[in-house]
């Protein structure tokens, strides 16, 4: 599939078919979020991801690497344009996506396999629009982009404490 032509109607690629999941680790000073602040939590303000930011602040984290939280097959990597900037998505074998916001660069094509800790961009301000951070988010099921708020965190889940519930 062509990341011009995702479709969250379709479902996840079969699980038999992605790589086995090997725990998971934080996108942003892999593997423990080193040197990385979350600015804006899960549920805060009706916030559907984490947003990670360096302890430096501003955007003394801009073009720092980004890292595949899981192994997994990448399904959607593109500039979607507007708030969302560079945008990918893993879907990982225990059914979890994984998204990726406001990259600065997409280092990763759709339909590659990619293994936990593997860089898969950069951080990014999405074009502009926002001082540098990662938008983060984990799903257990195909979502649409959404506004990345919502009181509604049905599909979402607590990224920080799944990956700490899921570490290798």
């Amino acid at each position: 599939m062509l990341s011009t032509d995702f479709d969250v109607t379709r479902p996840w690629p079969a699980a038999s078919s992605l790589p086995a999941c090997d725990g998971f680790d934080f996108p942003v000073g892999a593997p423990d979020a080193a040197g990385y602040h979350d600015a804006q939590p899960f549920g805060d303000n009706d916030h559907l991801g984490n947003d990670w930011n360096g302890n430096g602040g501003g955007n003394s984290d801009l073009g720092d690497p980004v890292y595949a939280t899981a192994t997994g097959r990448v399904v959607q990597a593109i500039d979607i344009g507007g708030d969302w900037g560079n945008l990918v998505r893993i879907v990982h074998g225990c059914r979890v996506e994984s998204l990726y916001a406001h990259l600065d660069t997409i280092e990763v094509a759709p339909g590659s396999t990619v293994r936990r800790g593997q860089r898969i961009g950069t951080i990014g301000t999405a074009h502009g629009t926002y001082p540098a951070h990662l938008h983060f988010e984990l799903r257990d099921r195909p979502l649409p982009l959404g506004g990345g708020y919502d009181r509604d965190t049905t599909g979402y889940l607590d990224p920080t404490a799944y990956i700490r519930a899921h570490r290798p």
